[in-house]
């Protein structure tokens, strides 16, 4: 036996002596104290419970051999429940570790968010984006280029955690990177298509859809790379149509060409973009229909930008129990006047 061990058993033999002696409570206080000691030394609960059977048998050696036998049993599973108790203590410092890591994504991930959204007083724009995890897989980005334009981007990253994390920060930082030239929506995607080709693994890809809104004209001119396919709103007809997003899904092909579309809008009417996790809201009944959404919207069209999102996400929310299924994003463009 070691040295360590000896004097542990010494410390043990005495306090347990004490104890059969005595029964008083400062023995128990000196084996609550020991018990400190015992995990400093690293000691396992199979070596400790060996530690008393040895300390047992020395202080009273007349043991009837069913104590004997039953502490021999009791040893033996407690080298089982030692060995489980490593694995769970292996698996707990694992998850803690998983956790940390997921915490500083999700910090990373709102430092890379838009700070503020563009005000301007012909568009008004709301946001709201609520992750389904820790760390989300949607992202968003504005640019307003100082040329009456205001750029606007909507993606969905396959992918969760610090990847999806790492993939926002290479998108933002890939559009920030473009010259003003390059940020009409079918050559922003080309461009950032090459990007997203050459950095991510081949298990994860990216949809996006990205407009350009002209203040001045006011057109939205987009660009779509499969992404969940967003509404145009007239307000005159109180009508919705599809935007069409078709286009193939970034990182999957390096020289991927992607179509432009355009979308006037009149006083009132808005472009409504989503992320999948807003038309895969489910409950019992099944998934939401791309018309029970817009009904929705219309409910709401009256307030303002951000209240229509607000409003809109409550009733999603409520719709699947207050439990999302997928991330969530909904932005609406209003024009003013």
């Amino acid at each position: 036996m070691e040295k360590t061990d000896v004097s542990l058993q010494e410390m043990y033999k005495s306090i347990l002596e004490g104890y059969l002696h005595t029964g008083s409570e400062h023995a128990l206080y000196e084996a609550q104290q020991f018990s400190r000691q015992l995990i400093k030394e690293n000691m396992t609960p199979e070596e400790m419970v060996n530690l008393h059977v040895v300390v047992a048998r020395e202080l009273i050696p007349d043991l009837p051999s069913e104590v004997l036998e039953a502490n021999d049993f009791l040893l033996e599973v407690m080298v089982g429940y030692g060995l489980a108790y490593r694995e769970h203590q292996s698996l707990r410092d694992r998850q803690q570790q998983l956790e940390s890591e997921l915490a500083v994504a999700a910090q990373m991930q709102q430092e890379l968010l838009p700070k503020r959204i563009p005000k301007s007083p012909v568009l008004d724009i709301g946001i709201k984006t609520v992750a389904a995890d820790v760390v989300s897989g949607d992202y968003y980005h504005f640019i307003e280029d100082g040329n009456d334009h205001i750029g606007i981007a909507v993606a969905d990253i396959i992918g969760k955690g610090v990847p999806a994390a790492l993939s926002m920060s290479m998108i933002k930082y890939a559009i920030d990177s473009l010259p003003e030239q390059r940020l009409q929506p079918s050559a922003l995607l080309e461009n950032l298509n090459r990007v997203v080709e050459q950095n991510i693994s081949s298990n994860m890809f990216i949809t996006m859809i990205y407009g350009s809104y002209d203040l001045k004209e006011h057109k939205f001119q987009y660009s779509g790379a499969g992404h969940e396919p967003g509404f145009y709103y007239n307000h005159s007809s109180r009508q919705f149509v599809d935007l069409n997003t078709k286009g193939l899904v970034l990182g999957v092909m390096k020289k991927a060409v992607f179509k432009e579309y355009e979308q006037k809008l009149s006083p009132g009417d808005l472009i409504i973009l989503l992320s999948d996790g807003v038309t895969e809201c489910r409950a019992e009944s099944g998934f939401i229909e791309r018309s029970e959404l817009t009904e929705i919207i219309r409910k709401y069209e009256h307030l303002s930008a951000q209240e229509i999102v607000e409003n809109v996400y409550s009733e999603l929310e409520q719709f699947q129990n207050f439990q999302l299924q997928d991330d969530f994003t909904l932005m609406i463009l209003r024009r003013e006047v």
